[in-house]
């Protein structure tokens, strides 16, 4: 089991309905594939550069313990779902 930290950003354009149903698709991907051990949502902030003309995005940080091979799973479903924004998903180290 490896620790990774995830930090992703959903497009709020729209809506807080279609946000809240993207960060519980992903908290639930976590939660069925890893150990979670915190998940906090920072909220609508302003992005330090516009991307596809979107200047907020509402931010989530969560950090988990898995087998090596769910963070590529993780980036695919990043990749594929509509509204992400941005991620970056780092293999942290103990201590």
């Amino acid at each position: 089991m490896n620790n990774y930290e995830v930090m992703f950003i959903v497009n709020p354009v729209p809506g807080e309905e279609k946000v809240n149903e993207i960060v519980e698709k992903f908290k639930n991907l976590i939660e069925s594939q890893a150990t979670l051990e915190s998940f906090v949502e920072w909220g609508k902030r302003r992005l330090a550069y516009p991307i596809n003309y979107v200047t907020e995005g509402h931010y989530v940080l969560a950090t988990f313990s898995s087998e090596s091979d769910f963070p590529a799973e993780l980036e695919r479903n990043f990749k594929i779902t509509e509204g992400i924004l941005r991620y970056l998903v780092i293999r942290r180290n103990k201590g």
